[in-house]
């Protein structure tokens, strides 16, 4: 059974991984993002209750 043979499957595995980290990670890392977080606290709205007329 020649898949069981680890030899050529080994070597595929280990470039498709060393191509994957060293070229294309740093380039996808490179981007920015397009919403940045900021350092800002979030304001809450001030809301006042509904006033209704049937309670």
């Amino acid at each position: 059974m020649p898949q069981l043979n680890p030899n050529p499957w080994f070597f595929i595995m280990l470039t498709s991984w060393l191509t994957y980290t060293m070229i294309i990670q740093p380039k996808v890392l490179s981007f920015v993002t397009t919403n940045p977080p900021s350092s800002t606290k979030p304001t809450t709205p001030n809301t006042t209750p509904w006033s209704w007329p049937w309670t």
